[in-house]
């Protein structure tokens, strides 16, 4: 099993943290967010590992080289220019010869990978989507009307629970057949165009911790998280 980190981006929302340094390489307690990342995915057996690498490369370099030192082994893919987040797979897509996972080079999550690569085999998809539940407090009375503007019901400042995308999927090689021509192309939009087609898609629900470090109130909160758990999640 072969994995792709997606770590290009410019980690514009989190600046100024970000202005010259990459965001996977922030650090979470007393590792690199990126670290935190490899290291769960060598516990789950996955070894081979792709960094997909742009804003600052030869940071990323540095600090990882090889693997070895990680227990890894470790190979770069460079983009010359935003490729989005489903680009870079054809840059990749020789080095792909089974089912592999791509993922967010900055989020933190307890995500059991073996667990989600078993549901993803056991119901042979040829994507597999890691959710998160996630709730909404409205501080409004919301009002329904019926397409004749009568009303229906009312919901009194309501909790809203509804699944977002931890930005960690599991991908059939056969998908590399439904990438398009465009360079800049995201997931999303992929994952539409196997809808379309009427492959089998399926959501993976995890339950447990995650964090997409987008904003800086997001690493303050995965670093407060991290060191209230000892370092673990």
């Amino acid at each position: 099993m072969k994995a792709i980190i997606l770590a290009g981006g410019k980690g514009t929302r989190l600046k100024p943290y970000t202005t010259n340094f990459p965001k996977p390489l922030m650090p979470v307690g007393d590792k690199p967010i990126l670290e935190i990342v490899i290291n769960n995915l060598r516990e789950a057996g996955i070894l081979d590992i792709y960094i997909t690498i742009g804003h600052l490369s030869e940071m990323f370099r540095l600090f990882f080289g090889d693997g070895s030192k990680f227990g890894v082994n470790i190979k770069y893919s460079v983009e010359d220019k935003p490729l989005g987040t489903a680009g870079p797979i054809k840059l990749l897509k020789n080095e792909l010869d089974e089912d592999f996972i791509v993922m967010n080079g900055d989020i933190l999550s307890d995500l059991d990978f073996s667990e989600l690569l078993d549901f993803h085999k056991k119901n042979r998809n040829i994507a597999t989507v890691s959710t998160a539940i996630r709730q909404v407090y409205v501080d409004f009375g919301l009002v329904e009307l019926d397409k004749n503007q009568n009303y229906t019901r009312w919901n009194e400042k309501p909790t809203i629970e509804y699944l977002v995308s931890m930005g960690i999927y599991v991908f059939s090689k056969k998908v590399l057949n439904y990438l398009p021509d465009e360079e800049h192309f995201g997931i999303p939009n992929l994952i539409q165009i196997l809808h379309k087609k009427e492959q089998k898609i399926m959501g993976f629900i995890h339950k447990g911790y995650w964090l997409d470090i987008g904003r800086p109130d997001d690493y303050e909160k995965a670093c407060l998280d991290f060191s209230e758990n000892n370092g673990k999640k």
